[in-house]
């Protein structure tokens, strides 16, 4: 008996075609708008020069690794199934094998861990367990913007995953500006405002006279991505007065609140009276694990059906959009989370101390670092000046030349230091002139060296 061969023809055949060509106009807008290419530049750039220090990446540090154990935490997390919510052995391992449901499987912890760790008392069912906040702000914008009519306001500048994922799916939207003070080179300065409020004011007149409206605010009242910038007290319970005034939801992010001084002190957006015209985004990216992916959205605002008069959570029609875009987030990287939330009594105010205090001696380094090499005394060129920001993981720095991609690259190539050109945050121009410099996944002599460098670097090209 003889054995057929394969037909190879079609296969042979296929490996020498030359793919088809399509044109880029013929594609999405989105691919082509800055925020989207922003990260793939700075991976690209990063990987031509591996010698090069980066403060690039606002990434983790690397040292909280090795307190992650994915296989306890999992099991941890199984028993929680078992013994409090009456699950065989073989129905929890299930639940982990299968797909899940979209909203999510540990709301009830993590509404726990808001409830104890920042005042956000919601129940579970407000809460969808998204893939990463990325997927928290995707979801949300799509729920919020209905029609062309509705536009939403950003701070600028804006963290490119925001504005990225307006891009994506054609949500306009406004730029309010930022209130941070330059700071100079050793005023103490830093923001306390964190939003122009009197622009915010008359963004919204306009749009009521172009027959539009502003749905939502997106803003990081702690810390933001890229800028710094920080709300005080008073600030805060005025933005919620004039989303109550001007009737629109505030889109807060909340990834960077535990590395303050002290955290806790002062309370989220949602905690506050009026909070609950905030939809608050987070993630376990930061405090955690990055690449389990899990996120959280808490959504508990109602929605009414005038037709039928039945009333939902937003939470409900978010989960609703989830389940066609990623139908669940993984189960087993819920697990994870959940286990840890466990070992932790349902707090992670233990677990973020150790974490806000290397995030805090790492920014007073890059501070400091940069005081001796460019602060007043030390001959640095002029206009060089940044702000000093409580906590976060990023400085701003303005100086007297353009810093685009260009500059960049000499900066790697002859000096071996990498940053962040902050017109990547920038809606429309702006920025051309400042670049930031992220600290958190640096070890202290790594950021003394950096800066050195940084300043060899700003002595070549500034006037």
């Amino acid at each position: 008996m003889t054995t057929a061969r394969p037909d190879t023809r079609t296969s042979t055949h296929l490996s020498t075609r030359t793919g088809a060509v399509l044109s880029r106009d013929a594609l999405h807008g989105s691919l082509g708008s800055p925020a989207m290419g922003s990260i793939s530049f700075l991976n690209e750039v990063m990987s031509r020069f591996p010698d090069a220090i980066s403060f690039a990446p606002g990434a983790p540090h690397t040292s909280f690794f090795a307190e992650i154990d994915t296989a306890r935490h999992t099991a941890r997390y199984l028993r929680h199934l078992q013994e409090d919510r009456g699950l065989t052995p073989e129905g929890a391992e299930r639940l982990l094998y299968q797909y899940g449901p979209s909203r999510g499987l540990i709301n009830g912890l993590v509404a726990d861990a808001l409830r104890t760790d920042q005042g956000i008392d919601v129940p579970p069912e407000s809460l969808v367990i998204t893939v990463g906040c990325q997927e928290a702000m995707l979801l949300t914008l799509r729920a919020l913007v209905a029609s062309p009519a509705d536009l939403v306001a950003v701070v600028n500048p804006c963290f490119v995953g925001l504005s990225g994922a307006a891009s994506v799916l054609g949500v306009d939207l406004v730029p309010i500006d930022d209130a941070v003070d330059s700071g100079g080179t050793g005023d103490g300065g830093d923001n306390t405002d964190g939003i122009d409020f009197a622009q915010l004011d008359e963004v919204c007149r306009t749009a009521r006279r172009a027959g539009r409206r502003i749905r939502a605010l997106y803003i990081a009242p702690d810390f933001s991505n890229p800028s710094g910038g920080f709300m005080d007290l008073a600030a805060r319970h005025r933005l919620l007065a004039v989303a109550e005034r001007e009737d629109f939801l505030v889109l807060e992010d909340n990834a960077y609140a535990f590395t303050a001084e002290q955290p806790g002190a002062l309370p989220p957006l949602k905690a506050l009276p009026g909070g609950e015209r905030v939809v608050h985004l987070g993630t376990f990216a930061k405090v955690c694990m990055p690449g389990a992916r899990v996120g959280y959205v808490v959504a508990d605002q109602r929605v009414r059906d005038d037709a039928s008069g039945r009333t939902v959570l937003l939470a409900d029609e978010l989960a609703t959009l989830k389940s066609m875009v990623t139908v669940n987030t993984s189960p087993l990287a819920q697990a994870v989370i959940g286990g840890i939330l466990l070992e932790h009594n349902g707090s992670l105010a233990s677990l973020v101390r150790a974490k806000a205090a290397l995030y805090q001696r790492n920014l007073r380094l890059l501070l400091d670092a940069l005081d001796r090499g460019l602060g007043p005394g030390t001959g640095a060129p002029a206009g060089v000046s940044w702000n000093r920001p409580r906590g976060g993981f990023f400085v701003r720095v303005r100086l007297p030349v353009v810093a685009d991609e260009r500059l960049l690259e000499r900066s790697a190539r002859e000096f071996g230091v990498l940053w962040t050109p902050m017109s990547h945050f920038y809606l429309g121009d702006g920025g051309d002139r400042q670049l930031r410099l992220a600290c958190s996944y640096l070890d202290p002599d790594t950021i003394e060296e950096g800066v050195a460098r940084l300043t060899r670097f700003l002595h070549a090209v500034c006037p």
